[in-house]
């Protein structure tokens, strides 16, 4: 019995193909039914010339050695849409590789087998044909110069904001694990041109591995259906877009798909500057610290290196019985405090702690909502959640500076400091030029306006000294005063 082989589904994608789609059917090489079980899907966007009836008729004639499903599209979806319909065929039919080929013959189909080896052996998740990788051979095979100078200063500009180091993001040629597209929401993604840019961030944010081959280059009479414009223009805006969502200042379905260690506290935005701000404060050895919320675990190791006695509770346990009445120095707020969430119960179970301790410190974290981003978007009108940041998809309550402040010392709280910090650069960047570079004109900015530039705040407070210690600490001296003079036998 002859043993199971893969299945590979070659997708070509087709629009007003008439003239090319049979030569590139019967350019598939056969030696590929040798190793894996072949299909062939054509999906005719709504051609307006006679590619679906040429492709159904060379079906018909049994020449071409695999199994051929012809789709037509009654309105057209454009070359993203057209994909997603492919990818979730090969998704539904339970396909393990699929093959993007394209039906004006711009992509040479006799490199399928050397494409299709590093998906076969397991060395990748989606394998790229560039023509990029041989730069001269681009030319050489009529990559006209303005393309090449644009696909070149556009790949450059991805690649630094994306760490990445591909060579060509804007080849068509591509093999995917069908796997691979389960795990992204690629259903999400544009249906126009920039689709291809979109499906490689969803890779890389995924930690999927993308393997790239060289491809020879070919240009015919192949008429381009792209707008050059502002095909650059979308791509450079995904871009940035997507090079943001790590921030959590801006947040996009689809690209929220990287695996779920990427949102732990230890990599939370708020908490590595958090962490860093803190740890400048002097805190003698001994020093009892209460950290309420989720605390990075190497912020909890420093601490403890630098000798102070740490204590931890969840913000829903914060204030509980256990902690009642304990002489706690430093108290900080961490992600999840419940700040956001439900500030008014938090402020409840702030004083409870700190009653018995006047004087004791505290420090908040608190997202800044008028951050100038944050400004710019309403005044765009947009106003979105994000994973974890300044408005993320838990929050309740949002503050200003302004509003921050009145919030503790209506409460009675004194504020000592205000730090305001930037972004994370290094969430963006890779350079330390880069990132020193933007951290300096940042926190430039920051001095001149907290309530503006501030990313996020770190505000120490001073605890209120209670009426319930006040009254406590009276009762105590009033009975060592009375005894005194119990022992003195003072006169009247």
């Amino acid at each position: 019995m002859k043993e199971k082989t893969a299945r590979l589904l070659v997708f070509i994608v087709a629009y007003n193909a008439e003239q090319t789609i049979e030569s590139v059917l019967r350019r598939i090489p056969e030696s590929l039914a040798d190793s894996y079980d072949v299909d062939v899907l054509i999906i005719d966007d709504s051609s307006k010339d006679e590619t679906f009836q040429r492709s159904e008729l060379v079906k018909r004639t049994g020449e071409i050695p695999f199994k051929i499903t012809v789709l037509y599209n009654p309105v057209n979806q454009g070359y993203g849409g057209n994909q997603k319909i492919g990818f979730y065929y090969a998704v539904e039919q339970g396909y393990d590789w699929v093959a993007l080929v394209h039906g004006d013959g711009q992509y040479a189909p006799e490199c399928l087998p050397e494409l299709l080896m590093p998906l076969a052996v397991g060395d990748a998740d989606a394998v790229f044909g560039s023509r990029m990788l041989r730069r001269r051979d681009a030319i050489r095979g009529g990559m006209p110069i303005y393309k090449f100078i644009g696909n070149t200063v556009l790949t450059f500009c991805q690649n630094l904001l994306l760490r990445s180091k591909l060579s060509e993001f804007h080849s068509g040629y591509r093999l995917y694990s069908v796997d691979a597209l389960r795990r992204i929401p690629f259903q999400l993604n544009s249906n126009d041109f920039h689709f291809d840019t979109e499906i490689i961030i969803q890779f890389l944010f995924a930690g999927l591995r993308i393997k790239e081959l060289p491809i020879p280059t070919f240009y015919g009479d192949e008429i381009c259906h792209v707008n050059g414009m502002r095909y650059a223009f979308d791509v450079v805006r995904e871009t940035m877009v997507a090079r943001l969502q790590p921030l959590h200042i801006f947040y996009e379905a689809k690209y929220d798909c990287a695996p779920e260690r990427a949102l732990s506290v230890e990599d939370c935005p708020s908490n590595v500057l958090f962490r860093r701000a803190l740890l400048s404060m002097e805190m003698p050895a001994g020093t009892r610290v209460l950290l309420v919320g989720g605390a990075p675990a190497g912020f909890v190791r420093d601490l403890e290196v630098c000798g102070c006695l740490v204590e931890r509770c969840g913000g829903g346990e914060f204030a509980c019985s256990e902690w009642d009445g304990s002489p706690f120095e430093v108290i900080y707020l961490l992600e999840d405090s419940g700040m956001a969430e439900n500030p008014t119960e938090l402020m409840k179970k702030l004083k409870q702690v700190c009653r018995f301790s006047p004087g004791v410190q505290v420090c908040v974290t608190s997202a800044n909502i008028g951050f100038f981003l944050s400004r710019l978007s309403l005044l765009c009108g947009r106003f979105g959640y994000s994973r974890r940041g300044i408005t993320n998809l838990h929050s309740a309550h949002f503050f200003t500076l302004r509003s921050v402040r009145k919030f503790f010392t209506q409460n009675g709280f004194e504020i000592e400091e205000v730090v305001g910090l930037p972004v994370p650069w290094s969430v963006v960047f890779d350079s330390d030029v880069l990132r020193r570079l933007c951290d300096k004109m940042h926190c430039g900015l920051i001095r001149l306006s907290k309530s503006l530039f501030a990313f996020q705040f770190i505000i120490r407070l001073k605890a209120p000294t209670t009426l319930e210690y006040l009254l406590l600490s009276a009762e105590e001296i009033s009975g060592k005063k009375a005894e005194e003079i119990g022992k003195e036998g003072v006169a009247l």
